[in-house]
């Protein structure tokens, strides 16, 4: 079961934390002031948490590493975030076209892993609820500003979504590591997931007169350390530090 909780906790935490690095990007380039704010407080609001995961990680694997070494000194073949968060911010539609997909899965994620039989993972989950509920909030506003705007907002809007569309697939695969631990009462079943986030897309891009994509390719294998290329260019802005330092202090 630790190397079980290990690797899911894993995958959490790195959900997070890459999601969070890529908003992090946006840092004083957002079209507007309280934009800036707004996606500094979600992209620290993914970094909270995943250091609550990460930590939890290393503490099951039970090797001697800590939250910090999983972040930074793990190699792109190691780690386990699902391809849609590694995804080059882009224009601003497509940052928001890519939230607004995670965030409507996130959401009833974070209120089913509230009921964890693991209470680390259920107390993230607690405080992570409020912040999911904000986010989801956040990109579906935006979503609903560019895809009901103009037509150059809409068209753009339309083409993000189209982009992002097939990494949706993978946030709800399930494998036999996260079936052992639905069984357990550890995990959430992310394919029951579906029928909530079907209904909130649904809700959004038809206020936001857009139209949901069709596509038979479904991306996979980011879960076993398969990953897109912009990974590990991501990672070497994260890491260089930490690299270039080794065993650094403030």
């Amino acid at each position: 079961m630790s190397a079980d909780l290990f690797e899911y906790a894993l995958r959490l935490g790195d959900d997070s934390l890459v999601l969070g690095q890529r908003l992090s990007e946006w840092c004083a380039k957002s079209p507007e002031m309280e934009l800036d704010v707004a996606l500094m407080n979600v992209s620290l609001d993914l970094f909270g948490r995943a250091r609550g995961f990460l930590t939890l990680a290393a503490e099951a694997e039970g090797q001697g590493r800590d939250e910090d070494t999983l972040a930074f000194l793990r190699d792109v073949g190691d780690f386990r975030n699902v391809l849609l968060v590694e995804q080059p911010n882009g224009d601003f539609a497509e940052t928001i076209a890519r939230q607004l997909l995670f965030d409507a899965v996130d959401l009833p994620f974070m209120e089913a892993l509230t009921r964890s039989t693991n209470e680390t993972l259920a107390a993230i989950a607690a405080k992570a609820v409020k912040e999911s509920a904000y986010h989801l909030r956040f990109s579906a506003e935006w979503a609903i500003r560019l895809g009901d705007g103009t037509d150059e907002s809409h068209r753009r809007m339309q083409a993000a979504l189209d982009e992002m569309w097939p990494y949706v697939h993978e946030l709800f695969e399930m494998d036999d590591l996260e079936t052992r631990l639905v069984a357990a009462g550890v995990a959430v079943d992310r394919e029951a997931l579906r029928p909530a986030f079907e209904q909130r897309i649904d809700a959004v891009l038809a206020e936001a007169t857009l139209r949901k994509p069709e596509t038979s390719w479904r991306p996979t294998g980011a879960r076993r350390g398969e990953h897109s290329e912009h990974l590990g260019f991501l990672l070497t802005e994260m890491q260089w530090m930490q690299r270039a330092y080794p065993n650094m202090e403030w």
